[in-house]
């Protein structure tokens, strides 16, 4: 009988992309009918397994694109649907990562059901990019998303100030945006598909503030304080306005937490 950790280090260590997404499914399904035994230990690896493409670049050296021109919605799409598999191989480490601060059963909920939501996410993405004629490795991408989860790997509290309550809180800021440029050229499917993550993706920063707000309060220091301080400390650069507070808010955070970080 396979654990719930040693699920997300299964589906840590396979490569191919499709795969993944397919495994997340079914461990998923697995998880909320009852059949995994329980959480059992599992020690994920440093890098989770990737396919051989795409290649990977260093963010400043990614090509940019207008999302008004077929190519920049080709590189658009194929960008999001590189964010959406790291974003799953993030769910499970997260899961299998951290066993020290012995999570009550709802932590794993939450965790699996957005593992699942990104490999949707991912598949749908595949879908348009399939549209274009194109599928997933057939552009460069960047490897920032799962440098700062090496940078967090030492302590669950910087994971979840870093990886949700930052870089994904940074999607609610830019997707209204990019949601609208699709909508200008055309492509009312891919702004849909957006539109869906958009919504997800609120729950999911939610997830990580109410478990960062949870591992305060056991940690007993200030949740807000702290979570400035392992900004300041742990994330790579500055936090970027506009802002969409009410998003944000819709998460459980407040301006008060980030309005004078950047």
């Amino acid at each position: 009988m396979t654990t719930l950790t040693e699920a997300a280090c299964e589906v840590l260590t396979t490569a191919k992309a499709g795969e993944k997404a397919t495994l997340t499914h079914r461990w998923a399904e697995a998880w909320f009918s009852g059949a995994v035994p329980g959480i059992g230990v599992c020690r994920p690896p440093e890098r989770p397994a990737r396919p051989d493409r795409p290649v990977l670049k260093r963010p400043g050296d990614m090509p940019r694109r207008a999302a008004g021109a077929t190519a920049g919605r080709i590189a658009l799409l194929h960008a999001l649907a590189h964010i959406e598999l790291n974003a799953i191989d993030l769910a499970w480490d997260l899961i299998a990562r951290f066993p020290q601060e012995d999570w009550p059963r709802p932590f794993f909920d939450d965790w699996v059901r957005v593992a699942d939501d990104e490999a949707r996410h991912f598949v749908m993405l595949s879908h348009r990019l399939a549209h274009y004629d194109t599928e997933y490795g057939d552009l460069p991408a960047h490897d920032g998303l799962w440098q700062a989860a090496a940078d967090t790997a030492d302590d669950a509290a910087a994971r979840l100030a870093i990886v949700p309550m930052v870089l994904e809180a940074r999607g609610l800021d830019i997707t209204p945006a990019t949601i609208a440029k699709l909508q200008r050229a055309g492509d009312a499917d891919s702004a849909d598909v957006l539109a869906t993550i958009y919504t997800d993706e609120i729950t999911h920063v939610g997830s990580g503030q109410r478990w960062f707000a949870w591992l305060c309060l056991k940690r007993g220091v200030n949740q807000r304080d702290h979570w400035r301080a392992l900004v300041r400390q742990r994330f790579r650069g500055k936090l970027k306005p506009p802002f969409n507070d009410d998003a944000r808010a819709a998460a459980g955070l407040s301006p008060s937490y980030y309005s004078d970080l950047c």
